[in-house]
């Protein structure tokens, strides 16, 4: 058989989803289920009576059957919901997470414990591990909504559920996208070894896009001219080495770039508390000076205040320190989370000295990062972590490139349980909380299964996990090609590269994931939107092109879903999320870099997108409303 023709997964095979109620013999389920419902009644009062109810708060045996409805979680009491302030997403109002419940270890279902595959796991400091850690002023972080004190995007998709890459409204019945500005002026770097050179804006690439505060704007090293006017400013890190600011309005540029000196292929972030600071991942060991880390810097003068040297002999991936991970902060601790493709989990408690308008920033790092590997392993290039790390409450969640999904305890940097995915992947998991439970979403690329070299079609495969006891709520998947070549240079990954869309307002029901490569190596995308409750397909939208963009969702103030992507052939999306139906799309062109080619993904301020290209050049695009003729 053509190794062309081989679908690991034609039928979708692989689809498990929750029970449907609406789906067949629908007069039959009802008159069963009234008689389920008056039989467990019965039985719930007599036990009750006996020992009060399995699911009660004080229950917590290892008899209790582990069920995502039952988990012992403590309802917190209602308040009333606070006003909308200025600098909060209206796309995240009002918050409904609580951030609040604890993974209970009897509800960890046997195969997600890490014991299981003989895990090892050490707390460092500074190369010294410390036995039994326990983090002084504890990582509690809540909603999404309240993740920023900054108006706009801070971080990989906005927060730490990592669900948002949008800030404030759209126009009402969008169905028209027009390239406002651009900069062409990116440059481009050699590779460390020296094979090809870096260019433009890749994956994950997403801008930054904040509306600073007047005290900090006029504090910080931008140009006079906007020191005196509202700024919206963007930053994008780019390929070159260099870090460039312009305003969301114009595309004039704001500040003189930052030059880091070596290639950025992640996401930067800003300190989501409004602080004038910035931190910078590292792509490849082309600096030049052996730097090979991760770095923060001063915004009021652009000055590097730490550098973090991920080469490091106590990681288990000596050779490599490359850090394509969005970093995190949480702001009550004064720490930032920040895993590495060395293999370490950093988290550094700041100690951040910082007067808002101040003319001066300090910081004073205490590292205590996190290593594991499991008996079944691979060495090599599969340890580390490439996705971002998403956080509920005291838990780190993240895929490294062994397959696996960890849950981490980020108070004591121990693992909570972990979870081996069909697949490698790096894409970031995205949290939802569903009546006090968090739940993941998360897919894969199509990488390494069957052991093929050369193009065959395989499965993304796509996960609902609950996120106490890491038990799949829902799994399923899409075919896509791929080709593992001999050597990474003829690679070619198909499946899941960009992050999921977690809907909201009017779309609440849904979860949409983006597969790439679904027609042939090159050609193909597809948008799939699924029901979140049972995981069943309720539309799908083809590209023509494959994209590894991250699809952005964003609303009008009716609360209507529309989604934005871009893709390798430089066109733009514009997709209705109620129905998968293309409202309209652009091709986008540079006289100076010619045919845009999108991998990277946008972020979206209220009417404007914003999205870099490989290809060299930075677009802003407007999203209007036109009356047809």
């Amino acid at each position: 058989m053509n190794n062309k023709d081989q679908y690991i997964d034609s039928d979708n095979a692989y689809h498990e989803p929750s029970r449907d109620p609406n789906q067949g013999f629908a007069p039959l389920v009802v008159i069963v289920t009234i008689l389920m419902v008056i039989l467990t009644a019965v039985l719930a009062v007599l036990a009750y009576k006996e020992k009060g109810f399995p699911w009660s708060k004080n229950n917590t045996s290892a008899s209790n059957p582990v069920n995502s409805a039952y988990i012992v979680v403590a309802s917190p009491t209602p308040t009333p919901v606070q006003p909308l302030k200025d600098n909060q997403n209206p796309l995240l109002y009002p918050g409904s997470a609580s951030g609040t419940a604890v993974i209970i270890p009897e509800n960890i279902i046997s195969s997600a414990n890490p014991s299981s595959r003989g895990l090892t796991q050490s707390v460092l400091n500074n190369g010294n591990i410390i036995s039994d850690f326990s983090r002084g002023d504890l990582i509690s972080m809540g909603d999404p909504l309240l993740y920023s004190d900054l108006a706009g995007i801070t971080t990989f998709r906005g927060n730490n559920f990592r669900n948002c890459a949008s800030f404030g409204y759209a126009p009402s019945e969008p169905n028209n996208l027009e390239v406002i500005w651009e900069y062409s002026g990116l440059g481009t770097k050699l590779s460390s070894d020296w094979s090809f050179e870096w260019t433009g804006v890749q994956w994950t690439g997403q801008p930054l896009i904040v509306r600073w505060d007047e005290s900090v704007r006029r504090s910080m090293n931008i140009y006079e001219s906007f020191k005196d006017q509202e700024l919206v400013e963007v930053i994008i890190a780019a390929l070159d080495g260099k870090v460039y600011f312009f305003n969301l309005a114009d595309g004039a540029m704001t500040r003189d770039p930052i030059d880091v000196g070596c290639s950025i292929k992640g996401t930067p972030a800003v300190d989501p508390r409004g602080y004038p600071l910035l931190y910078v991942g590292q792509a490849d060991e082309n600096s030049g000076n052996s730097e090979f880390g991760m770095r923060i810097f001063s915004l009021i003068d652009g000055s590097r205040l730490y550098y973090c040297n991920n080469i490091d002999t106590s990681s288990y991936r000596v050779n490599w320190g490359a850090s394509d991970s969005s970093p995190i902060i949480d702001a009550a601790s004064d720490t930032l989370i920040w895993p590495s493709e060395n293999g370490f989990i950093y988290t550094f408690k700041l100690n951040t000295v910082y007067e808002k308008g101040s003319s001066s920033i300090s910081i004073s790092v205490e590292p205590y990062n996190f290593k594991y590997i499991f008996n079944d392993s691979h060495k090599g290039a599969t340890v580390g972590v490439e996705s971002s790390i998403a956080v509920y409450n005291g838990y780190g969640y993240f895929c490294d490139n062994d397959w696996n999904l960890i849950c981490l305890d980020l108070n004591t940097l121990q693992m909570v349980w972990q979870f081996k995915l069909g697949d490698d992947t790096d894409v970031s998991p995205v949290i939802e909380e569903e009546n006090g439970i968090p739940y993941l979403y998360i897919c894969t690329e199509v990488d390494g299964q069957g052991g093929v070299v050369g193009e065959y079609s395989g499965a993304a495969y796509t996960y609902k996990i609950n996120g106490l006891t890491g038990e799949v709520i829902w799994q399923t998947s899409q075919p896509c090609y791929t080709n593992n070549g001999e050597t990474s240079e003829t690679d070619n990954t198909g499946g899941c590269l960009g992050n999921p869309i977690v809907g909201k307002k009017g779309i609440s029901n849904l979860v949409i994931f983006t597969y790439s490569r679904t027609q042939s190596l090159i050609d193909g995308n597809r948008l799939v939107a699924y029901d979140k409750l049972t995981g069943n397909t309720v539309w799908t939208y083809e590209m023509n092109k494959y994209s590894y963009s991250s699809p952005v969702d964003v609303y009008d103030k009716e609360g209507n879903g529309y989604i934005l992507i871009g893709d390798s052939y430089g066109q733009i999306h514009l997709v209705d999320a109620q129905t998968g139906e293309r409202i309209t799309h652009i091709l986008v062109n540079s006289d100076v870099t010619g045919q845009a080619f999108f991998e990277a993904s946008a972020a979206v301020y209220e009417d404007t997108l914003v999205i870099g290209s490989v290809t060299g050049s930075i677009y802003a695009v407007k999203i209007g409303h036109v009356e047809e003729q």
